[in-house]
């Protein structure tokens, strides 16, 4: 199926992918690759991969520790990898800003520290319905070991939280609110500035999973008002292993540590310890020095861009791919179809055929998606599905992966008899 070229974009994905050296290697099947999985993990560009490697090579020693050349070398460019970060969400303090491995463990640090700290018994907590397991999970054992009561927000058919429901819940004073900027299974940008000021108002503190926005819209959790807010690397061009969360000073001061041993300490004796300052209260052990600097290095990337000039061409991929899956006949969209409240993921599912089987067919096409309930089964069963197809797009898509993705579903209804 042939996509109308659009107006050139200030971001052109052919000549990105040149960056990327994943790119380099043709599919199995001869053609170029076709990835359409960022959501789940992206692709590294080389800038990145050489950071990474320059570190092992030339800079690399243990951190905050070595009174020597190469572990002042090594700390400056961990701590500068930091204010990158920080100043990239619009933290005001890079003090704000806790590496850990991935949002999933910032998120539990939040369950455990702050919440066993400040959670009790019959205390509400609110979640949602569109939650990947990571913002779920963690208030599930927090919500047992203080024996709160922990509810959920309702997501409506079309796929957006129903702030009616919310806001009724809202009224029983909730001590916590976590949800997600982006959903990962359905694309929602939630309307995350509304819901913190509705939290502030009846003092419950906010959580936000921002492992999906990061790395696709600007982010700036100083005009969000949330209190707390999880990213991973990973997911924003850099390495695996290094992620962030980021916290309002006055909360992370006032929080005991997550874990405990070297480097987040002050002073240890036989007889007890004191901690840190934070950040370095919840960063226990050598850290992911590397990958802190590979982080920093994709940072600049996506700066480089332009963090506006990346939601304008996720966005155009977005309208035209939902637009030409809305054409097909036995193809069921998930989401909201308001371009303004959908960021560029787009799940699916084909009439009468497995999503499993949908992504086994794109794949001999070169066609990289995800199939699965993406780590949000409440949300499955809130649809009654067993899984999605989830296309998710990059700076580095461009129209011609859309069109591969509209022949890919054209392959899998002629295979299994649905065209």
């Amino acid at each position: 199926m042939a996509i109308e070229q659009a107006r050139p974009g200030v971001i052109d994905g052919s000549a990105l992918r040149a960056d990327f050296p994943v790119f380099d290697r043709p599919h199995r099947s001869g053609v170029r690759l076709c990835f359409l999985d960022s959501a789940a993990s992206a692709p590294k560009p080389r800038t990145v991969i050489e950071a990474v490697a320059d570190t092992y090579a030339h800079h690399y020693a243990n951190v905050h520790r070595g009174i020597y050349e190469l572990s002042e070398d090594a700390t400056g460019r961990f701590e500068d990898a930091r204010r990158s970060l920080a100043r990239f969400i619009g933290a005001t303090s890079d003090r704000e800003v806790v590496f850990v491995r991935n949002a999933t463990e910032a998120i539990n640090l939040v369950a455990y520290s702050w919440g066993r700290s400040n959670v009790g018994p019959d205390d509400l907590l609110l979640s949602t319905e569109m939650e990947h397991h990571a913002n779920l999970v963690p208030w599930q054992q927090l919500a047992d070991a203080t024996r709160a009561r922990l509810e959920y927000v309702r997501v409506t058919d079309d796929g957006r939280l129903d702030l009616d429901d919310l806001r009724a819940r809202m009224a029983r004073g909730p001590r916590l609110v976590a949800l997600a900027h982006v959903s990962n299974a359905l694309g929602t940008i939630n309307p995350v500035a509304e819901i913190a000021a509705m939290a502030r108002e009846v003092g419950a503190v906010t959580v936000l999973d921002a492992a999906q926005s990061v790395p696709h819209l600007p982010v700036d959790v100083a005009r969000l008002g949330v209190d707390f807010a999880a990213l991973s690397g990973h997911k924003m061009l850099g390495p695996s292993g290094i992620g962030a969360l980021w916290g309002r000073r006055e909360l992370l001061d006032a929080m005991p540590p997550f874990m405990t041993g070297g480097s987040m300490i002050s002073r240890v004796t036989l007889e007890g310890t004191s901690w840190n300052e934070v950040p370095w209260k919840f960063e226990a052990g050598t850290p992911a020095i590397a990958e802190a600097v590979g982080l920093a290095a994709a940072v600049d990337y996506l700066e480089g861009l332009g963090m506006s000039n990346v939601r304008a061409h996720e966005r155009l991929l977005f309208e035209r791919a939902w637009s030409a899956l809305g054409e097909l006949e036995g193809i069921r969209l998930l989401g909201p179809d308001s371009v303004e409240e959908h960021a560029g993921v787009i799940s699916f599912v084909v009439d009468g055929v497995h999503p499993h089987d949908v992504a086994t067919v794109f794949d001999a096409e070169g066609v990289a998606v995800r199939a699965g309930h993406h780590c949000a089964q409440p949300l499955m069963h809130r649809y009654d599905l067993p899984a999605t197809t989830r296309a998710s797009f990059s700076v580095f898509n461009d129209l011609d992966d859309i069109e591969r993705l509209i022949d890919a579903i054209g392959s899998v209804r002629r295979l299994f008899g649905t065209a």
